[in-house]
């Protein structure tokens, strides 16, 4: 007897995709909510048919991740096209199903925001980041590398460990003033494996001050790979920091984004440095910058990273003052769309069991709903070198406030002049399309760069368009592909 089918993304760590950990708490909800009112379909739901008795779902406005559901799902959804409670159901009997499955199909739906209450019930749509305050330190403005997109004069200048304990400080002033319940610290550079021993020595202090005010705090090292070493990674793990490296492509596609200064390129330093990682134990997600340059290579760099079964982002060079006479690198629209394909299908045969819908297509989050690309103007907060602070490591040249302050987030918020991350709902261009609660209208930055404008949609909107329904499909596919398997897939 067929049954009803709802597959869901689950990490490896049996949490949603993302970072809206809708699971229990919506499903709790949805139960002790079901019985009390009217529920409809959402007003902006995405739908794609695999013809194959399974389709795509996912409500944009609000979504807690994206689901692949059988026809039988779908008639149970579909019976809701014209306000429905879920006791009026008994109609679908008729299949053999049992009211109890039914009951637990609906709270399934609810739970992923594929059924809205009716009348709606005011909210806003999730932000992923919303729990969370995270800092940018900047411990060096030194680099190895003379990467072509980079916005650094890289300076000899370093970050002192009292200007870094000033910056955790101000970091958690804020985040208990705002209420924050988790700090996130990424240590970055220039290169921060050049100043390794400031790495430990401050995060061993954020995590007593954690403790000290019962606030979670994590961190990540952005790094280039060139410098790691074993002892590293042991040492990386004891302090439970996650390692982000940088790796454009294979080979040349890698070194003529990202040569030594030199000149000479850097590509087989970063592979060892990965093997590195993987060999003790510590997996790095790899961060894959875009060009026109190189997206002709995007296809290999993507077998080579599914086949060491790595968690990656690809993410859109942007142009800066420093990268502006480099032409070729600007993106091409086709280009970069049929590069961009081609990477696709590589995934397509070699579907990964991690999920990839938070990074697969520049800052875009297909995991979940939000309205702002990133925290920039709301929970970033950036520190240089000399303690000041940026709303954008991009801007990190262009300070709003400094260490000193008794919350440097109020600061930051309140700036009118700096950098204006603007909700997707502001932005012309982005109020009507069916992809603004994922998309978001892109990077505020990259936007303001190309048109002077905040308030408009992103340079990059037909290449997005053009994307977001392959990478859905893709998901959907991994769906069916692990429906099996408990570690990847909730039922």
């Amino acid at each position: 007897m067929k049954k009803i089918m709802i597959l869901t993304g689950m990490n490896k760590f049996g949490f949603y995709e993302g970072d809206c950990a809708c699971a229990d708490g919506a499903f709790v909800q949805a139960y002790s909510m079901m019985q009390s009112h009217l529920w409809r379909l959402p007003p902006e739901i995405f739908r794609q048919s695999f013809g194959t008795g399974y389709e795509l779902v996912a409500a944009s406005r609000q979504s807690n991740g994206v689901a692949v559901i059988n026809d039988l799902a779908g008639d149970v959804l579909d019976a809701f096209s014209d306000f429905a409670s879920p006791i009026e159901l008994s109609l679908l009997l008729f299949h053999g199903i049992q009211e109890s499955e039914i009951d637990l199909a609906v709270k399934q739906l609810i739970a992923l925001n594929l059924l809205v209450p009716f009348p709606a019930i005011p909210s806003e749509t999730q932000s992923s980041e919303s729990s969370s305050i995270i800092s940018w330190l900047h411990l060096t403005d030194r680099c190895n590398l003379r990467c072509g997109y980079c916005y650094l004069p890289h300076v000899r200048e370093d970050m002192s460990p009292e200007t870094g304990y000033a910056a955790i400080d101000a970091t958690f002033r804020s985040a208990i003033a705002n209420n924050f319940k988790q700090i996130k610290l990424k240590y970055a550079g220039g290169e921060p494996l050049l100043r390794f021993p400031l790495i430990v020595e401050l995060h061993r202090y954020a995590q007593s001050q954690a403790q000290k005010y019962g606030i979670d705090v994590n961190g990540v090292v952005l790094s280039n790979g060139t410098l790691l070493t074993a002892e590293m990674i042991e040492m990386l793990k004891s302090l439970s920091l996650r390692l982000m490296i940088s790796l454009d492509g294979l080979g040349n596609y890698h070194d003529n984004h990202r040569p030594y200064a030199g000149g000479r390129g850097s590509f087989n330093d970063v592979s060892n440095g990965v093997d590195v990682a993987l060999a003790n134990g510590l997996v790095p997600n790899i961060s894959v910058t875009v060009s026109s340059r190189t997206v002709e290579g995007l296809p290999e760099i993507m077998a080579w990273l599914l086949e060491r079964e790595l968690p990656f982002s690809l993410n859109f060079y942007r142009e800066n003052e420093l990268s502006a006479s480099r032409i070729d690198m600007q993106l091409d629209e086709q280009k970069i769309i049929n590069g961009m394909k081609a990477a696709f299908q590589v995934v397509e045969n070699n579907l990964p069991r991690r999920g990839f819908l938070g990074g697969i297509i520049d800052r875009a989050n297909l995991s979940a709903s939000h309205t702002h690309t990133c925290g920039v103007g709301q929970n970033y907060l950036v520190f240089d070198q000399n303690g000041q602070v940026a709303k954008c490591q991009m801007h990190i040249r262009k300070p709003i406030t400094n260490v000193h302050v008794a919350d440097p987030l109020a600061v930051i918020r309140a700036d009118q002049i700096g950098i204006q991350n603007l909700s997707v709902e502001e932005k012309q261009g982005c109020k009507t399309c069916e992809w603004k609660h994922w998309c978001t209208g892109g990077c505020s930055l990259a936007t303001y760069q190309a048109t002077g404008r905040y308030d408009v949609k992103s340079p990059n909107c037909n290449i997005y368009k053009a994307l977001f329904p392959e990478a859905l499909r893709l998901e959907g596919l991994r769906l069916l592909k692990y429906q099996d398997d408990p570690e990847v897939v909730m039922q």
